[in-house]
């Protein structure tokens, strides 16, 4: 007698092997997209610094004007320039320039020009860094303290993604 297996039976479904690919740590992405954007923050900012720095001495040390006046429009200067940076460099990969932007980075600088104020008035006054070193740390220190509050809020508000990017 003989038997034949493949007659009558019926055809059995088989489902694909399933593609096991390798995978990056999720973050690693991200990370990387993180430490780009801070870097191009840093560049943009530390040539704020520079503009602010150099015409708050100006100001102060060369046309003699009061402390908190120069350091004022020192970087009320800086925001200027530094608008045109993030706007063009640091942040040129998002939803494009219009006045809802353009306002909540002004609103957001005026922001970080008055704790910058602050905080060199409290250098500068309180702490009695009034020589030209001692007001220069005052203004560098308000500048750094300041820069991470703006780093937070232009990202997060001010250059956004487009709602259907990344």
């Amino acid at each position: 007698m003989t038997v034949h297996l493949s007659e009558g039976r019926a055809p059995v479904a088989t489902l694909p092997a399933p593609v096991v690919r390798p995978r990056s740590a999720p973050s690693a992405p991200r990370a990387r997209r993180l430490a780009l954007e801070v870097a191009r923050f840093a560049v943009v900012g530390g040539s704020g610094v520079a503009v602010n720095i150099l015409v708050f001495n100006l100001a102060l040390h060369g046309l003699r004007w009061a402390p908190m006046t120069a350091t004022v429009v020192a970087s009320c200067v800086a925001m200027g320039s530094n608008y045109l940076g993030f706007r063009y460099f640091a942040y040129r990969d998002r939803a494009s320039r219009t006045r809802r932007q353009i306002a909540l980075f002004f609103a957001f600088s005026g922001l970080g020009v008055a704790m910058e104020s602050v905080l060199f008035y409290a250098g500068y006054h309180g702490l009695g860094m009034d020589g030209p070193l001692g007001s220069n740390v005052a203004k560098a220190l308000s500048i750094v303290l300041a820069s991470a509050f703006r780093f937070v809020v232009y990202r997060t508000w001010v250059f956004q993604h487009a709602k259907n990017g990344r």
